[in-house]
């Protein structure tokens, strides 16, 4: 394996301060509720806003200032991420009566969450994409409250018009202008105004994240993200010039994100980088996109696509591309957020419309996790009914297993059900 390109390593951060300004955060929303996150609305957004809860009236207006074509827009890609997420649900059923002894009935049961907290970024750009990918999979689970907050554009008392309008479209039944550390302590512990989550999805900067990672336990999460990524597998066959708008999509997030090409083929890698740079010639994002390219894009030269795979395993990108002819190495790809197969299922598209979730894990996490869906805002929750015959044969094992253990009462618990018989 060979670097044609190599990033830089991460810089060594200042989690330590993160995590101690965002403890102190915490504690200040649980004893001052809705009176600090005024405080903190003009000190980290010169937001003078009193009401934390946007208006019915605020979101006619937002609607209003779209035109046709940007709400038909939102409108279908909602349909879209709405019919995956049910299509989803659909391959999630209820389990009722099984028996493994006779006179015992086991199941479970798919339960939604009462209420969840939907947290979009707001930062250089209006992502009103994530505010559906958020909003509409806990709506098809069935979520009865959903909370969405965004933080209002620097040095104004709003939510940007587009974002506060896709929350409505996505069916929000709560929007709250509030963003940062403070607000995913509101939704967890409640203020005057807000009334607590059971789980918080969304990403954030570093303080989101760092927020939502101690708030969890008294809420759940959906995983802890870090800087955007996408790694794309080709051969040479692929086109460079896709292949180098692709990681420009991605530089563009942030100065932290990650390109990465892993390609067997020499010539398509020195292609990309040379189509990079021409690309970024009039680019309107040249400046953040330059910056992740040069100290965090990468172009490795694979010996073969098994290595390439293996490779991808190890990293377990955000986003996959693949672009190959012989496609029979998907099998063999096991640690990914999202896989985009062939030239054409440009992570684009899913970043905004074709359906899957866009909200997927970073920095490896796609080792143990998969992306947000409408599974995660549902419980399988079991269930058992045990008729005297079967009591009669399990309880004696779980009396014997329980004194095993040495818990007496438990033994007992079981021993005497079988006095019923």
């Amino acid at each position: 394996m060979e670097y044609l390109k190599q990033a830089a390593p991460r810089p060594a951060g200042e989690e330590e301060a993160v995590r101690e300004r965002v403890a102190e955060i915490i504690r200040n929303v649980r004893s001052r509720g809705d009176e600090v996150l005024a405080e903190y609305g003009v000190r980290f957004d010169g937001s003078v806003r009193t009401a934390l809860r946007v208006s019915r009236e605020e979101v006619d207006a937002a609607r209003a200032r779209l035109t046709p074509q940007e709400l038909d827009d939102l409108e279908r890609a909602a349909g879209h991420i709405r019919a995956f997420a049910l299509a989803q649900k659909g391959c999630l059923s209820g389990l009722e009566d099984f028996s493994n002894v006779e006179g015992a009935c086991l199941g479970h049961r798919v339960i939604p969450v009462s209420s969840c907290g939907c947290y979009v970024p707001g930062g250089a750009y209006p992502l009103f994409s994530t505010a559906l990918m958020l909003i509409v999979p806990a709506k098809a689970a069935g979520v009865g409250r959903v909370a969405a907050c965004a933080p209002v554009v620097k040095g104004t008392d709003s939510i940007h018009y587009k974002t506060l309008a896709a929350m409505d479209i996505a069916g929000a039944d709560e929007i709250y202008a509030m963003g940062g550390a403070q607000a995913i302590a509101a939704l967890a512990y409640g203020t005057g105004s807000i009334q607590p989550v059971d789980v918080i999805v969304g990403p954030g900067n570093q303080y989101v994240a760092e927020a939502k990672r101690q708030c969890f336990g008294q809420v759940g999460i959906d995983f802890v993200a870090g800087p955007s990524e996408v790694m794309a597998i080709a051969d040479g066959s692929a086109d460079p010039r896709v292949l180098a708008a692709d990681m420009l999509a991605q530089s563009e997030h942030d100065r932290l994100a990650q390109g990465i090409l892993v390609t067997t083929d020499r010539s398509l890698g020195q292609a990309v980088l040379r189509e990079v740079e021409a690309q970024l010639e009039g680019l309107e994002t040249a400046d953040i996109a330059r910056a992740s390219w040069e100290r965090y894009g990468e172009v490795i030269l694979a010996g073969t696509l098994e290595e390439a795979a293996d490779l991808a395993n190890r990293r377990a990108p955000e986003h996959l591309e693949v672009m190959v002819r012989d496609e029979s190495i998907l099998d063999r790809l096991v640690n990914f957020g999202s896989l985009f197969i062939g030239q054409e299922a440009g992570e684009v598209l899913g970043d905004y419309a074709s359906g899957p979730n866009h909200t997927l894990p970073t920095m490896g996490a796609a080792r143990y996790t998969g992306g947000l869906w409408v599974g995660t805002f549902l419980k399988v929750c079991t269930f058992q009914r045990c008729r005297r015959g079967a009591m009669g044969e399990i309880a004696p094992l779980a009396a014997r297993m329980a004194s095993g253990e040495g818990l007496a009462a438990h033994s007992r618990a079981a021993e005497i059900r079988l006095e019923l018989l």
